[in-house]
């Protein structure tokens, strides 16, 4: 799978131009786009068993330097400023750094680019809903943290009677880099009327060429879907269930797999006291909560 906030799809269909690179020095956590209070890194105790498995090279720099596709509402977004990366996917990291004793600087960057900016050092971590597969272990070490499955959306009423399972000859919009691209590059070989995929840098981008009827339907994250359709419920709808559930990870370079150990041991201790599902719960994602953490499952 791969992967805004309430202000940001009011300007959807202005062309989304706020989405310009930025990262925000952070110990705390975002307070807007949820629906309520949210939970800061700030209230987070750091965990001295946990701090105790933080690479010394990583702990000497005292701050990671994380990249993010922020157009990836609820789980990664920029907020009213334009430029703080939010979402449920900065909390529950900014809480894990805190348990470490870490802090955190957030990037906005594309989403295709961030699993190279972490094999080149550019980024210390990369936390951008990535999908956990072969293909992308084979490149870094991934850390499980949340389950998504896919989850298609349309027009409301369907207009364009579109399914999900036989999408021959629908226009279709997607995120590019993400695995509903390529589902629907597989599913265009077994069609004679070729499904028109409408690719998009940015996910938000995706969302307003649905609102603006350039597209018949989308499909991404189950999380940014159903957030999709519950900002834009008289425009959109949810079409069909959700499929092929799997977890999403944290990434980090593949020679860290130490540092790897650390951050899955700092989402344990959140689950234990109860952080990581109060995260979820302010997000209202408590459906994709795991119970166990692991790097490369």
């Amino acid at each position: 799978m791969r992967r805004a906030h309430v202000a940001l799809f009011a300007s959807l269909t202005l062309g989304v131009s706020a989405l310009t690179a930025c990262g925000s020095d952070s110990l705390e956590g975002s307070d807007s786009g949820g629906g309520g209070e949210t939970t800061s890194a700030a209230e987070v105790e750091v965990d001295d068993a946990v701090a105790e498995l933080v690479p010394e090279d990583i702990k000497s720099k005292g701050t990671l330097n994380i990249g993010s596709d922020a157009s990836y509402a609820p789980n990664e977004f920029l907020g009213d400023d334009g430029k703080t990366v939010e979402g449920m996917d900065v909390e529950l990291f900014d809480a894990a750094a805190a348990k470490m004793g870490l802090k955190t600087k957030w990037s906005n960057a594309s989403f295709d680019s961030l699993i190279l900016g972490v094999s080149s050092d550019k980024y210390d971590v990369a936390v951008s809903s990535f999908t956990i597969n072969d293909e992308r272990k084979k490149q870094v070490n991934m850390i499980s943290y949340f389950d998504a499955g896919t989850q298609w959306v349309t027009a409301k009423g369907n207009p364009g009677k579109v399914d999900p399972k036989d999408p021959c000859g629908a226009t279709v919009g997607v995120q590019k880099g993400t695995v509903q691209f390529d589902e629907l590059e597989e599913l265009n070989k077994k069609c004679d009327d070729k499904i028109k995929i409408v690719v998009e840098q940015e996910q938000s981008k995706v969302t307003a060429s649905l609102v603006s009827g350039k597209t018949e339907a989308m499909a991404a994250d189950s999380p940014i879907s159903l957030y999709a359709v519950k900002q834009q419920g008289e425009e959109l709808e949810a079409l069909g269930d959700i499929y092929d559930s799997a977890p999403y990870g944290i990434v980090i370079p593949k020679d860290q797999e130490e540092f790897g150990e650390a951050i899955a041991a700092a989402l344990e201790s959140m689950k234990e006291d109860g952080t990581y599902e109060q995260i979820l719960k302010d997000w209202g994602n408590e459906s994709g909560g795991i119970d166990e953490f692991a790097v490369n499952p």
